[in-house]
């Protein structure tokens, strides 16, 4: 087969992104493929301001920041096993997987 597998995840946690992607790199190697990666992307913050009180006191504001953790694993010379093995793996909630074969 020998397909090249890509696997980004994303999280507003980083212990979750670490996690699973620990998670995944010790199935994917019981299989024997080849992993390199988890590969850190940039953290993307967003930053909110928001006005403490409706109608007075305009320079009383509050900020708030969301922050989006990415990584990436690359899989090389994968098999049946480790495509099967990655279906039936369980992830927490609140980290989105994405696989691409390329």
């Amino acid at each position: 087969m020998s397909q090249k597998i890509r696997i980004t995840m994303k999280s507003f946690d980083h212990t979750l992104v670490d996690k699973s992607a620990d998670k995944i790199l010790k199935t994917v190697k019981t299989t024997g493929a080849v992993v390199s990666g988890p590969v850190p992307l940039p953290t993307r913050k967003k930053i909110f301001t928001v006005n403490r009180s409706t109608f007075v006191n305009k320079k009383a504001r509050e900020q708030f920041q969301l922050c989006t953790f990415k990584r990436i694993l690359d899989i090389y010379s994968s098999t049946s096993k480790t495509i099967d093995a990655l279906m039936k793996l369980e992830l927490p909630t609140g980290v989105e997987v994405q696989i691409t074969v390329l």
